[in-house]
């Protein structure tokens, strides 16, 4: 443990903690998170994998195969726990957790909700002026929301002096858009200072165009603004989001932002 201690890097105590919140990454997405290139992140990643710091799975596809899913390994958890003063994990229970997620019916969306926060991190770091101020996990959106309502994350976006925060709910296209419309009320009620913009992420531009149907005919809960965008390839924080009610596209920086006490959001 001392000795892995003394070779761990910023970069990688980055990616621990990363992982540690959010649990699963692909290279792709550790690539955008923390590297300049897929070459230097597949050194790094073999490295610490080999040093059981980090774990990965992939599942068999045909054809080709599918990109590396990474996650924390023995060592990784071991040295996040010192790190707190809690008991370390066994081994065993590390890669069961590891196994379980591996097997996860929710893989899929949980890597598309941190997907969206990893596109934001990667333009932030391509154009000067802009942030991911805070990026909060599903756990942690429920914490802050009780049983109100169970966001798939949180984050603040700051481009040039606009501070704006949201919700996010990714959308596979797996619920019937009634569950889906449902959710804002549960947004509705919270308080004020969490009154933030409620963005959908969707997977095509068909099922959007169907939300905003529904949403035109059930209305808006008071209090709760909606915004709509697919996987679009300028990402979210480019002038792909869509406001109910309104044709043209605004970037993620023109969404309407909460004032509370003075400033734009509950830091």
């Amino acid at each position: 443990m001392a000795a892995e201690l003394g070779r761990l890097t910023p970069r990688d105590r980055l990616l621990l903690d990363l992982l540690d919140q959010h649990r699963t990454f692909t290279t792709d997405q550790l690539v955008d998170l923390a590297f300049g290139s897929v070459g230097r992140a597949r050194n790094r990643l073999n490295t610490l994998h080999g040093r059981d710091i980090l774990d990965r799975f992939r599942h068999y596809q045909r054809p080709g195969s599918q990109a590396w899913r990474w996650t924390l390994g023995p060592v990784g958890a071991a040295l996040l726990a010192a790190g707190r003063g809690k008991p370390l994990p066994r081994p065993a229970a590390v890669r069961d957790a590891t196994a379980r997620l591996a097997m996860s019916p929710t893989l899929a969306h949980l890597l598309t909700v941190n997907g969206f926060f990893v596109a934001l991190t990667a333009h932030a770091r391509a154009h000067p002026g802009t942030r991911l101020v805070r990026w909060w996990n599903e756990a942690r959106c429920r914490e802050a929301c009780g049983n109100l309502v169970r966001p798939d994350g949180h984050g603040v976006w700051a481009d040039h002096g606009a501070v704006v925060p949201f919700w996010v709910e990714v959308d596979l296209g797996t619920e019937t858009l009634s569950r889906v419309v449902g959710k804002l009320g549960g947004y509705a009620a919270l308080p004020p200072r969490r009154a933030y913009p409620v963005l959908f992420w969707l997977p095509t531009a068909a099922r959007e165009a169907n939300l905003h149907a529904h949403l035109r005919r059930a209305g808006l809960p008071d209090g709760v603004t909606v915004a709509t965008a697919t996987a679009d390839p300028r990402g979210p924080a480019g002038p792909v989001w869509r406001m109910l009610g309104h044709r043209d596209r605004v970037s993620l920086a023109e969404l309407p932002a909460p004032i509370t006490d003075g400033v734009p959001w509950d830091g």
